[in-house]
C-alpha cells in the first residue's frame, strides 16, 4: 500500500501541475476573469471552484491509476514489487465497475483491516464486496510475459 501511496501521490502532483499551468495560462491570457485579483495565486485562493476543479482532477487521474491497473493485469506498481495479484473468485470478468467498487470500498486503506480479524479466509472487505482475492505469485509467475497464462 505504502508504493501505491508514493506512486499516486506523484500522479497526483504531476497532474495538479499540469492543471495549475493550464489555469495560470487562462489566468494570464484573460480567459479567467481576474476580477479584483492581480496575481492568479491570490483567485486560486480566494476561489471555491477552481481548488474544486483541481481536486477533482487530481482525484480523477489517482482513480484512473488503480482502476486502469487492476483491471489490465490484475497488478498496480506496489503490488508488482510483492508479487501480489488481483484474481476474481467468480466466473463474471473483472471490468473497470468491478474495480471502481474495489476501489470505494477499500475506504482508503481501512477495508484492508479486516485480514486481521478474518483469520478463516484472509479477505479484505473490498475482496468480500467485489468477490476477489490477492493471491502472492511465485517469481515466475510475477514476470509480465507470464501473465497471459494465468486464469482469473
Amino acid at each position: 500500500m505504502i508504493y501505491d501511496i508514493l506512486v499516486a501521490v506523484a500522479i497526483g502532483m504531476c497532474t495538479g501541475l499540469i492543471m495549475l499551468i493550464c489555469l495560470l495560462t487562462l489566468f494570464e491570457a484573460n480567459i479567467i476573469t481576474r476580477g479584483a485579483h492581480e496575481h492568479f495565486m491570490d483567485l486560486m485562493q480566494s476561489s471555491v471552484i477552481y481548488p474544486l476543479i483541481l481536486q477533482i482532477w487530481v482525484t480523477f487521474w489517482v482513480v484512473i491509476f488503480f482502476l486502469w491497473f487492476w483491471r489490465n493485469g490484475g497488478q498496480t506498481i506496489g503490488m508488482r514489487a510483492w508479487r501480489l495479484r488481483l484474481f476474481s473468485t467468480n466466473d463474471k470478468p473483472f471490468g473497470y465497475k468491478r474495480a471502481l467498487l474495489r476501489l470505494v470500498c477499500s475506504l482508503g486503506g481501512l477495508g484492508t483491516l479486516l485480514v486481521l480479524f478474518d483469520v478463516k479466509s484472509k479477505l479484505s472487505l473490498q475482496d468480500r464486496l467485489t468477490h476477489t482475492e490477492i493471491l502472492v505469485l511465485s517469481k515466475e509467475a510475477n514476470h509480465h510475459a507470464s501473465w497471459k497464462n494465468i486464469q482469473e
